[in-house]
């Protein structure tokens, strides 16, 4: 990092830890690890490795308790479930983009060209200059690391991998250092590091648009296309049905190998997301089967061509979706009825190793809590 954007990061942390300092005192905010509980016991420590499995297009309500994703179902109900918990916005890259930087940046679509330019901090800036590690695993990532930023190689359709669901490399300081590219992996390369001398302390984890519930995508074979995971035309169709089926299995084989690894410790844990809501058809919402939102949602005027001529203007959430903590120490059987985004979740990263804040995460005053209550055992489940 050079020393100018050291410095904007310095004074973003300093700035946000002094914005935190002012909102302590709101009611019901959940408390950080190193915060003392309204009991007077000290909450227990940080997370030493941080995992996030994020998914594609489904709402909680088509995911949990489904009969093809029995899974997640069971992770869900056995460790920890956020039941309030949205989307930030629509489409997928504004998500993405929310996850790591605590900002979509005015972006409301899927454009392959949209890059985030090199004034704008996200999460990876955070940590390196906490020396925090990291890695990012992309299921089938091309190998040549040009074919990576775009859908397109050699005029062919890539199969499998989309840029839109790799968060790092829209953003200008991470895809043009070779050195932070080298963090940005392919999948099968997770068992080896997760069991080497040097763990990730961070990991982000996108599966293919096979294994993600998003589907749709073709095989890049000449005059041969194929489509191995085809879109559902409607919620729980035999597409849609199979391809919770291909993410459920998928879920269940990234977790046995986290958990079955050195790098799973008693104080780890195991974040899995959709981005989104499903895709519905909704004129109103863009397709999407809502735009319900919370805790700094962007607000999108009426009529907005990014969402539809239908659209009455308003907050432009994401919908309800899936949110499973898994820890090795923590809640069981726990359901977490605080409203959430993805804005909290970057906030409970960045809390864990007291990074700051960006952008909008750690703005209690407008919602975005930490979601330590799903992470951390309380008082009462202490016995």
């Amino acid at each position: 990092m050079n020393l100018g954007r050291r410095a904007r990061l310095g004074a973003a942390v300093a700035l946000a830890a002094g914005l935190a300092l002012g909102v302590t005192a709101v009611a019901n905010a959940s408390p950080s690890p190193n915060e003392h509980s309204e009991h007077g016991h000290s909450q227990k420590a940080a997370f030493d490795h941080i995992y996030v499995i994020m998914l594609e297009n489904h709402s909680k309500s088509s995911v949990i308790d489904d009969p093809n994703s029995p899974y997640l179902t069971t992770l869900a109900h056995t460790y920890s479930m956020a039941d309030m918990y949205y989307g930030v916005t629509h489409p997928s890259m504004p998500n993405y983009l929310a996850s790591i930087a605590g900002d979509n940046f005015g972006i409301q679509d899927d454009n392959d060209q949209n890059v985030v330019n090199l004034d704008r901090l996200n999460l990876v800036d955070q940590l390196e200059q906490a020396h925090i590690s990291w890695d990012a695993y992309m299921d089938t990532l091309p190998a040549n690391k040009l074919d990576r930023f775009g859908p397109v190689v050699n005029g062919t359709t890539v199969s499998l991998y989309a840029k839109k669901h790799n968060p790092f490399v829209l953003f200008d300081d991470v895809k043009n250092n070779p050195a932070r590219m080298d963090h940005v992996r392919d999948y099968t390369q997770l068992s080896a590091d997760l069991n080497g001398s040097h763990a990730p302390q961070f990991v982000w984890i996108s599966p293919n648009q096979c294994n993600d519930m998003h589907g749709g995508v073709y095989v890049a074979v000449p005059d041969h296309p194929e489509t191995p995971c085809p879109y559902g035309s409607t919620k729980d169709d035999a597409n849609d049905a199979a391809l919770k089926q291909k993410a459920d299995v998928f879920v269940q084989g990234a977790v046995n190998t986290i958990m079955h690894s050195k790098a799973w410790t008693k104080r780890s844990a195991i974040v899995i997301v959709t981005d989104e809501n499903d895709f519905t058809g909704n004129s109103e919402t863009g397709g999407w089967e809502s735009a319900d939102g919370c805790c700094d949602s962007p607000y999108v005027e009426a009529g907005d061509p990014r969402v539809s001529a239908s659209w009455p203007g308003g907050t432009y959430g994401g919908g309800l979706i899936p949110a499973i903590i898994v820890t090795a120490n923590g809640p069981r059987h726990l359901v977490d009825h605080t409203p959430y985004n993805h804005y909290s979740l970057l906030t409970t990263i960045e809390d864990n190793w007291h990074l700051g804040h960006l952008g909008h995460a750690g703005d209690r005053l407008n919602g975005v809590q930490p979601m330590w209550a799903s992470f951390v055992k309380q008082d009462r489940d202490d016995d």
